[in-house]
């Protein structure tokens, strides 16, 4: 005869699970992580000579967002390598003269298909026209972006402001996503997901900003687990780069004006190196993940210091 429920036994084994599993797993960080990046340092020089990446001559590589920024930095990272390019932003002159430099600095051939990437229509056609005047796809890189700097108090008025960002950043890149699987599906290629770094961050004044980033994150993380080796997904979190968005202005109003800032152009070659590698994640600069790293350990501590840095900034 039981002197406990099912309730009481079921209770029972949830507050063993808790306790033997958080201090087991605490144990295997402890030793486990360590031991882990040593050996990754001590043979890298081995690893980076049997890992020589993927060969991008002649391939077919769709970029959104190419105009400005880090999609135009792509843009010519890509040609470099030799790969064909369907440039999408839209901004139809400045594609035209990204495409013209992209040509010089090596594509072999390029097209340019000015489009609003949250508009589904527009993604349909982006993509059919790349399949039609190349008749492949083999990099998908969803780099469109669109950011607003304001509290989120401030929104109180017409929270549909909020709108576009999310349209943009999420939405613009799922549906560019969905309509590219089949192709990429057919050429076991790749998806470069340009979010952030404070997708993994709480930053103020950009509240929508990182919500539209880390719904990136964990969908094109799901993503990885529906395709498995079928398509390669490289998650992107770039932390403060030198584009058009991040002016002095900018960087005052999300007062990162000390942060120091990364040149595009070595962001978007470690960008292209990290996708040939095959790499689940990129963090650029590598300095950022201490900061991601610090908040998923101490989470109370990195909101309470980003309020408080807020608190002084106003």
């Amino acid at each position: 005869m039981s002197f406990w429920s099912t309730e009481q036994r079921m209770d029972f084994m949830a507050d063993l699970l808790n306790i033997a599993i958080i201090s087991s797993s605490f144990l295997v960080l402890l030793l486990v992580v360590p031991l882990f990046y040593f050996f990754k340092f001590l043979f890298s020089p081995i690893i980076a000579i049997f890992r020589r990446g993927e060969t991008l001559t002649g391939k077919v590589v769709l970029i959104t967002g190419a105009s400005s920024g880090i999609g135009e930095a792509l843009a010519y990272e890509y040609a470099k390598r030799g790969a064909r390019l369907a440039l999408v932003a839209r901004r139809e002159d400045r594609l035209r003269a990204v495409l013209d430099k992209a040509l010089r600095l090596g594509a072999p051939d390029g097209i340019i298909i000015p489009a609003d990437v949250s508009n589904i229509l527009d993604a349909q056609h982006f993509v059919a026209k790349t399949i039609d005047h190349f008749g492949q796809l083999d990099h998908l890189v969803n780099n469109a972006g669109a950011s607003q700097v304001k509290l989120f108090q401030e929104f109180a008025v017409n929270l549909s402001d909020l709108a576009p960002v999310m349209d943009v950043n999420f939405w613009g890149s799922v549906y560019a996503t969905h309509f590219a699987v089949p192709h990429l599906r057919k050429s076991r290629g790749k998806i470069v997901v340009i979010s952030s770094s404070i997708g993994w961050l709480p930053s103020p004044k950009l509240s929508f900003y990182c919500a539209s980033k880390a719904a990136l994150i964990s969908f094109f993380e799901t993503l990885r687990a529906e395709f498995g080796s079928e398509i390669g997904i490289n998650i992107v979190g770039p932390g403060f780069i030198k584009t058009e968005m991040t002016t002095d202005e900018y960087m005052a109003q999300v007062d990162a004006k000390t942060m120091p800032i990364e040149p595009v152009e070595t962001c978007a070659e470690a960008i292209v190196n990290s996708t040939c590698r095959g790499d689940l994640y990129l963090i650029e600069p590598s300095w950022f993940r201490t900061l991601i790293w610090f908040k998923w350990f101490f989470p109370g501590l990195t909101e309470w210091l980003f309020h408080y840095r807020l608190k002084r900034s106003n």
